[in-house]
Parts: structure tokens; sequence; C-alpha cells
């Protein structure tokens, strides 16, 4: 349930909604065609919880950013912040201060680097990078041990760090269109994983331990291992397609 928003400039607006618990929590939401810089009075409201500046897909009806100034870091309630689509470089050393940060969404745009500092984001939950510039796999994410949810799709990553298996909490790693040639053991420690997308990449070979990500679901309806579009030998393809117990078997005999 949403109250009615408090409306302060045509392009931005503060609203109020109910959340399921019944609690208040305070939106900013940022956009529209009028908009030729960011409105530093947003950043006054230290007691917003959720900050919204993804502008619609259409470009030309709406404002992208390519700066996030500093001030971000007086937002210290947030729990959720979204700059997805927009034409950031960099982002904020300040977001590090942003310590009950749950969600931090930042996919389309043009990052090639995480800043170490982002570590302090102890309460991060979900991770949206897909569809940037990275070559590198940010190893600062490893530090987000709360984490559930990681999406760094359509980028070009080379390599999985093997501290991955730091993250004991993720269900949901989203891998696809990189240029990963090798998964590490390390990422079969991950026993919680319930959905592993690991299309158009470059493998050629699962571990040997892939078998231990006994969570993973072949259903039909739901696809939850994507694997199509790498050269895989080891398993070969149509035995990845029979599912978890196959690849296990497989792997086992063929050591």
């Amino acid at each position: 349930m949403t109250n009615p928003s408090y409306s302060n400039k045509p392009y931005w607006k503060l609203v109020l909604e109910n959340t399921s618990s019944g609690n208040v929590q305070k939106k900013i939401k940022i956009e529209g065609k009028e908009l030729s810089s960011l409105p530093l009075e947003v950043f006054n409201y230290e007691d917003a919880e959720i900050l919204k500046m993804s502008p619609e897909r259409e470009s030309c009806l709406t404002y992208q950013t390519h700066f996030i100034p500093k001030q971000i870091g007086h937002l210290i309630h947030l729990t959720a912040l979204y700059l997805d689509t927009n034409d950031l470089r960099e982002i904020p050393l300040d977001i590090g201060t942003l310590k009950n940060l749950r969600t931090l969404a930042l996919s389309n745009n043009f990052l090639d680097f995480l800043p170490p500092e982002l570590a302090q984001l102890n309460k991060l939950q979900s991770l949206h990078l897909a569809n940037n510039n990275f070559k590198d796999f940010p190893l600062v994410i490893c530090q987000f041990s709360n984490l559930t949810f990681l999406d760094v799709s359509d980028n070009e990553i080379k390599a999985i760090p093997d501290r991955i298996n730091h993250l004991v909490n993720l269900k949901t790693f989203l891998l696809i269109y990189n240029r990963v040639q090798d998964l590490p053991k390390e990422l079969c420690h991950l026993r919680r994983l319930r959905c592993l997308w690991l299309g158009n990449n470059e493998l050629q070979e699962l571990p040997l331990n892939f078998g231990n990500l006994t969570k993973l679901d072949w259903d039909d309806s739901y696809c939850s291992f994507n694997f199509e579009g790498n050269p895989l030998k080891h398993p070969p393809t149509d035995i990845c397609r029979k599912g978890l117990k196959e690849i296990r078997n497989y792997l086992s005999t063929h050591q």
C-alpha cells in the first residue's frame, strides 16, 4: 500500500509506503526529462530507506547520470539503492558508509572496478552488476558473507577467484555471457546455491566436486542451471543436460 506522494519537484518525489509488516518506509525516486543534474537536496532526507535513480530504458525521455555525489553517504538508513541504467564509470567510496544497505543495483552502466571500501556493506544481500565493463571479478564481493543474490552477467570476466567460497549464503549466481574458462573447486563449497547460470562462457570442464551442489534443480519449468554456449568436454554437454546425478557419475568415473 502506498500513501500519497510528496512531490517536491517535477523530476523527483518522496513516497511513503506501508510495508507488509505495517511499517512506513520512505522512498525517493528521481527521473524526468526536465532534469539536467542531480538535485542535491534529496540527500538531505537522511531517514530515506529506498533511493531510485534508475531511469527507464527510453533514455531520450529521462535523465541518466554519470556522477554520484559523495553526499550519498548522508543516507545512512538506506536499505536499497538503485543506480542501474545510467552512465556511471565509477561509484563514490561513500557508498561504503551505507551499512544498512541490503540491495545495490548497478547493472547497465560502464563500471570496471568496485572500491574496497564497499567491504563495509556487511548486510548486503542482493548485488546487481550485469552489463558493465568488468574484466576482473571484483574481489570485494567475496567479503559480502550475507549475499544471497549475485548477478555479474554480460561482462568480460575471465576468472572466478578461489575466495568465492566465502559467499556461504549465496543462492543465486548469474554468470552468463562472460569469458570464464575455468571454475575454481571452491565454487562447489557453496552448498546453498539453487540457481547457477554459466551459459555463454568458455568453459571446457566442470570441477570434479561439482556434484556437491546438491540444491541445483534441473526442473523443466524452472531453469536453475544454465550451461549452454560453452565448449564443454568434461563432462560433455549431453551429460550436463541429464542433471546433477549424471554429472556426478561422469566426474567420478572420468577423473
